[in-house]
């Protein structure tokens, strides 16, 4: 591939500077890219820009381009980011779901930004430094798992498009976290390698997501306080501090005392209502999925046998899926507890990411 060129995704972080270095080393013209799509200061919260968007790392990528002698352009999406991401990541809340914005960034953001650009610059593909790999069968693409099973993103991946797919190189997918480190102190990053990474939401970096709800939505508190805890009989339990401020499965921080623990089961946005029950009410051996996306079929096949996630760590449960009127019914072969509607269900064969979509009441 030496002269094609490339655009890369880099965030100023290790996993980032690594996969532009290996384009690099491997005869790509690499043109790297930052893209800022947050700034804490907007959102009224007083701690510190950390992550991807942060000045700092921002000046690391600018750096490590200069020292390997490629381009490097920053662009500014926060007018792009805003309204899909943020005011959704709100809506969600608001409508008793829980939202990945990652999920839908990577969907409908930064690979459209990247795609733009390359477009522009006059780049064949784009890169980042995601740990999944990418597989053509036939006319199809799909995503399969990073080696690396820590730290593994193909359920981060599932909503790329076909035309995105072929247009993407993901060069950590065939490496693991500790060879990464490897390389950057091998090439004279030693500092790269023991850089922190972030693991908060880029516009949450406190992780308070409750507290960035209040400072966006004017009122909050008095549009949801008050509402009461009940039982799944409706009996009242207790009063909570405003539905958006929980999430299915949730035990800890509900100040409700029966004698046994508790577990947030549902909410009921349009009576500010939390329904509180034991663990096991938690379970389902069913669930529904909306705005699917199959990858690597041209159409679902018919009661297909595959592992489902229903979370980021979830390790996956063996399932089948029917397709019901425009709709994807997930049957689980046993017991999956606290699914949050809002959050992706991805679907594997193997090591294969075949499709996904987001979880439904």
């Amino acid at each position: 591939m030496k002269g094609e060129k490339v655009l890369v995704a880099m965030s100023g972080g290790i996993d980032s500077s690594i996969a532009a270095m290996l384009l690099h080393e491997q005869g790509y013209e690499v043109i790297g890219m930052t893209m800022k799509t947050w700034d804490y200061a907007t959102s009224g919260g007083s701690t510190k820009e950390t992550g991807c968007c942060s000045l700092d790392s921002i000046n690391d990528a600018r750096n490590l381009a200069v020292t390997f002698g490629f381009p490097h352009y920053i662009i500014d999406i926060r007018n792009e980011f805003e309204g899909p991401i943020i005011n959704n990541f709100v809506e969600e809340y608001m409508a008793g779901r829980t939202p990945n914005p990652c999920i839908l960034c990577n969907t409908h953001i930064k690979w459209e930004a990247l795609l733009k650009r390359a477009d522009q610059l006059g780049c064949k593909y784009i890169a980042t430094g995601h740990y999944a790999q990418i597989k053509k069968t036939g006319n199809r693409f799909t995503i399969l798992k990073g080696i690396d099973e820590t730290k593994d993103q193909s359920y981060v991946l599932w909503g790329l498009s076909q035309d995105s797919l072929k247009r993407t190189i993901l060069p950590l997918g065939k490496y693991r976290k500790k060879e990464i480190k490897e390389m950057a102190i091998a090439r004279g990053f030693t500092d790269l390698a023991k850089k922190s990474e972030s693991y908060e939401i880029c516009f949450i970096p406190d992780n308070d997501y409750r507290s960035f709800l209040k400072r966006k939505v004017i009122g909050l508190e008095e549009k949801v306080a008050g509402g009461n805890f009940v039982d799944t009989q409706g009996n009242i339990l207790g009063q909570h501090k405003g539905y958006p401020f929980y999430t299915i499965g949730q035990r800890k921080g509900l100040v409700v005392a029966v004698g046994h623990p508790l577990y947030v089961l549902k909410i009921i946005p349009e009576t500010n209502t939390v329904v509180l029950g034991d663990k096991s009410e938690l379970n389902k051996t069913q669930m529904w999925v909306k705005d699917y996306i199959i990858l690597k079929y041209e159409t679902l096949p018919e009661n297909i046998e595959v592992t489902t996630k229903i979370r980021y760590k979830d390790k996956g449960t063996k399932s089948t899926l029917q397709l019901i009127d425009g709709k994807i019914k997930v049957n689980f072969f046993e017991h999956v507890t606290a699914i949050a509607p809002g959050q992706s269900a991805v679907f594997y064969e193997d090591n294969e990411v075949i499709g996904g979509g987001f979880i439904m009441k």
